[in-house]
């Protein structure tokens, strides 16, 4: 997959870039990241990316004619149809959903904006999807870029050591994720739970998917109100419950 960062700090996203599953898959070749900075698109000398706003008001927002060139330099890199992804508190809350489909994809173009803002006319111009990591504000969307780019690239064939780690994170199947214990067995008093020890792969199963359903309830029931569960998870679901009063 290759991945091309419109942003002003290609610094920041590069030593990220280095590290954790983002850092292996680049050295296996298996993922590309770059930037494009658009203060080397600037007609001035003094490389200006941004304006006071119309209207007046605090602040700078990001001029149109640099960050238009910097797309158009880092869709050449790509192959056709790419989306262009702007990072924005205005744009639809990112989600696994979102990461799958963009793990099905040869490249992206991400735009990381800064200041208060950019042009409105760049978004409409070029911008395919405007993506938020929440509803918070960040200096700049690089943080997010590189958060994106690290849910979908594990998402990635080769990518993670264990080809099923990915299967097994939360939000995979729409739940959160069971809860994980390794060794020693006993800390502080807290046991690990007896069915982990017993070598039983049918009723470690059938555990983790009762957690998973559980502890989704309990934290993030809009969730579990999303999925259309089956007998066998509503069977789950009422045996964490019964297990777990007050909980519901």
């Amino acid at each position: 997959m290759q991945v091309q960062i419109v942003s002003l700090f290609p610094e920041m996203v590069r030593t990220v870039a280095e590290y954790g599953v983002v850092g292996r898959a680049s050295k296996r070749g298996l993922l590309s990241v770059n930037c494009v900075n658009p203060r080397d698109h600037a007609p001035d000398a003094h490389r200006t990316v941004d304006d006071r706003p119309y209207g007046g008001g605090p602040g700078m927002v990001m001029k149109y004619a640099p960050l238009a060139e910097s797309i158009q330099a880092a869709q050449a890199l790509l192959p056709e149809n790419c989306p262009v992804i702007c990072l924005s508190p205005q744009g639809k809350v990112f989600d696994q959903a979102m990461a799958k489909r963009y793990a099905a994809m040869p490249g992206l173009v991400l735009v990381a904006g800064r200041y208060e803002g950019i042009d409105e006319r760049l978004i409409e111009s070029y911008v395919d999807e405007e993506v938020s990591l929440g509803d918070f504000v960040l200096s700049g969307g690089e943080i997010a870029a590189m958060a994106l780019v690290d849910a979908v690239v594990r998402l990635l064939p080769g990518v993670l050591g264990d080809a099923e780690s990915a299967q097994q994170d939360s939000f995979m199947e729409g739940l959160l994720d069971c809860p994980h214990y390794t060794r020693p067995e006993l800390i502080d008093g807290r046991q690990v739970p007896e069915v982990l020890l017993s070598g039983d792969h049918a009723r470690i199963a059938a555990w983790r998917k009762k957690e998973a359903l559980g502890r989704t309830y309990v934290r993030r029931r809009d969730l579990v109100d999303r999925l259309n569960l089956s007998e066998e998870q509503r069977r789950l679901l009422d045996e964490y419950l019964r297990e777990h009063p007050g909980s519901d």
